[in-house]
């Protein structure tokens, strides 16, 4: 061991330490405390025993050296990054994220600060900060001059710029594994999840050990809804590194997407150990308890999450998308000073003001409710692109192409499989009820809305003209009988990992689905279809008061609403008339009055024998994952059903859109063009 006599030689001492850092930890650790003997206090001597501690596993150690370097040593961006990496390792997650953006906010050009704090923010379900670090990541990590500009340009979110440089590249060098990441980040972010994963796919050809393109991989899988692929790529991250918490929070979403609620309740209950005043943790961990019937466990998680950030919209309306919750008047007071406040974010702003409109409905103050209800419209429709005219081009466009003969010409093609019960109609129809009626029976399985159809329209899409008006219709159209029984198999592959019990019967509760009933009878001509219909003055405003994750653009506004009722209606009756029998509806309001001969009439349609269990449908204890969770865990109450009519008076442009459709309800009247 060199002996430190004299100031002059506490650098080259330093030095030999830095040098058996990896080698000898145990004797860095001899040499740094000789050190620290002759120069007490050294900044430098006291980095690098913190690292030597760190490498022999010693991380409280490490830490204990740390913070206080880091207190006194404040503009020093390398010792808050090694503070973020002990703290990390030691389990605490939220202060490692706080000492990583100091890191990188002293120093930017630190690449492994970047991409530890982005695994930091993606464990805390901060995905869009995360892809930003990951993006700086990048930036700070290239040496290539021609790669530079293009991860500046990604890192800057400026996607068309980036695009043009990384393909431009490409051209000149194919198998540039980080370029090629880049270009997939690029076609994720413009949506392109299939050529996103074909480039990952590349990537990961090239150089398998390459763990962050596994990990966009994964997520990419995931987001494009093939969840067991995704967790093929996640385990095998795991494999390598079992702590990863990036990787096991995205384990958590995907479990919760194929309905294993419990292994992801137990994933984020240990990442709040890492991060427990993360708000977003504590949102996601109530999310699953509440599908998995725990509500009273949900609700603690909403509430531990909103005394951490009070102003987050997105929790205040999930209490009141309980349904079954009621607001205190200090939390309604509390939403108010929320929603005062000038620099409320937009996403917030909106989810507090359909909690409000709910919090006063309960209260019966209705003319303010709407007025809340109605303003958090205002603010979600203004964010999205919809068009009534383009949706009712589509309705008509099927109306006019699916006519009796073209089934006819197709009649015998598709999978034979009886597996499936399609529940279809608009949203807050009554389409859970249903479910939990059937998903009683023992040969019924409930399962959730299945994005799987959806998802088959898309790959159609893509094979169709892309300069037709309507290339996924064209293109099904084309098919022949045995691609059309590839599209049932895939159908019916695709969502077995849906299934968990052995029974027969599976339902898919998708309501968006009536615009594609063509494709289910082409596709899967055994399987049920169920249309749930409902009041459309209760239903609609239903829908008007209820936000929407995503996917349903057309419930922001009560004319688009009942231009779309209107549309749907039509469709629903130009395929009663072309596959005459094929489809059973269930109005909600008669499943209300007669339960036991509805309940009846649906299970013969479904070719069931009646089981009395299917009528103590709020007994069973199956997860359930839209808004009526709760609800539908009681029996059916009768007040629902005209609960809009506190609402009349707000509600003319909805009439006047509905017209004939409103005044025959439920009989049909005769709708053209």
């Amino acid at each position: 061991m060199t002996e430190v006599s004299a100031t002059g030689t506490v650098e080259q001492a330093l030095a030999h330490a830095a040098r058996l850092l990896d080698s000898d930890p145990a004797a860095a650790v001899e040499q740094l405390s000789e050190i620290l003997k002759v120069a007490d206090g050294h900044p430098a001597a006291l980095r690098l025993l913190a690292k030597a501690r760190s490498l022999q596993g010693d991380m409280q150690g490490a830490l204990e050296i740390l913070m206080p370097l880091a207190w006194t040593q404040p503009t020093w961006a390398m010792v808050h990054l090694d503070l973020g990496l002990a703290l990390g390792r030691a389990g605490r997650g939220q202060e490692a994220t706080e000492a990583l953006r100091r890191a990188v906010a002293l120093k930017p050009d630190l690449p492994q600060a970047w991409r530890l704090l982005g695994d930091h923010l993606m464990a805390a379900g901060e995905q869009e900060a995360a892809d930003a670090a990951y993006a700086s990541h990048v930036r700070h990590s290239t040496r290539d001059p021609r790669l530079l500009d293009a991860a500046i340009a990604l890192a800057e979110n400026r996607i068309p710029a980036a695009e043009g440089l990384l393909r431009e590249h490409l051209k000149q060098a194919p198998t540039d594994v980080a370029a090629i990441r880049m270009f997939a980040e690029v076609a994720a972010r413009l949506g392109r999840n299939e050529d996103a994963l074909n480039l990952l796919a590349r990537c990961l050809e090239l150089a398998p050990s390459f763990d962050a393109a596994r990990q966009n991989y994964a997520l990419v899988l995931h987001r494009s809804n093939q969840p067991e692929q995704a967790l093929v790529e996640i385990e095998r991250l795991l494999a390598a590194e079992p702590g990863h918490l990036g990787c096991r929070n995205l384990k958590a979403a995907v479990l919760c997407r194929i309905g294993e609620y419990e292994p992801a309740i137990r994933i984020y209950a240990d990442l709040l150990e890492h991060y427990p005043r993360h708000a977003k943790v504590w949102v996601s961990y109530g999310h699953a308890l509440k599908t998995a019937g725990h509500s009273d466990r949900a609700i603690d998680a909403y509430r531990h999450s909103l005394q951490l950030e009070p102003s987050f919209g997105e929790v205040w309306w999930s209490l009141a998308n309980l349904k079954t919750y009621r607001f205190g008047t200090d939390d309604l007071a509390a939403m108010r000073r929320q929603l005062a406040r000038a620099d409320l974010a937009e996403d917030d702003r909106l989810h507090l003001e359909f909690a409000i409109g709910k919090a006063l409905e309960d209260a019966g103050e209705y003319e303010p409710s709407f007025r809340h209800y109605a303003q958090g419209n205002a603010i979600r429709r203004a964010q999205l692109h919809y068009s009534a005219d383009d949706t009712h081009a589509r309705v008509q466009h099927i109306r006019k192409h699916y006519t009796r003969d073209f089934f006819a010409a197709r009649a015998g093609a598709g999978s034979p499989a009886h597996d499936p019960i399609f529940i279809v109609g608009l949203p807050r129809a009554g389409s859970t009820l249903i479910e939990q009626i059937l998903s009683s029976h023992s040969q019924v399985e409930g399962t959730m809305e299945l994005p799987e159809v959806t998802s088959i329209t898309r790959t159609l899409r893509t094979q169709g003209d892309a300069e037709s008006a309507m290339p996924y219709h064209d293109a099904l159209a084309a098919l022949d009988a045995d691609a059309l029984r590839s599209l049932g198999e895939r159908y019916l592959a695709h969502t077995r990992i849906q299934r968990k019990t052995a029974a027969p019967l599976f339902i898919d509760k998708m309501p968006n689905n009536f615009m594609h009933i063509g494709l289910i009878q082409l596709m899967l001509p055994n399987a049920k279809i169920i249309d749930a219909r409902r009041h459309p003055l209760g239903c609609c405003f239903s829908v008007f008061k209820q936000h929407f994750a995503r996917g349903q653009n057309f419930s922001y506004g009560l004319e688009d609403l009942g231009r779309y009722y209107r549309d749907y209606v039509a469709l629903m009756a130009h395929f009663d008339g072309v596959l005459p029998g094929r489809i059973h509806r269930v109005v909600y309001e008669r499943m209300v009055e007669d339960t036991e001969g509805e309940v009846r009439r649906l299970l013969e349609y479904c070719g069931l024998p009646f089981e009395a269990s299917c009528l103590r449908f709020f007994e069973n204890a199956r997860p359930v994952r839209t808004a009526s969770s709760e609800q539908v865990r009681q029996p059916i109450y009768r007040e629902g059903v005209d609960h809009w009519r506190h609402y009349a008076a707000w509600l003319l442009p909805l009439e006047s859109a509905l017209g004939p459709v409103l005044e025959r309800y439920p009989d049909v009247p005769e709708l053209g063009e």
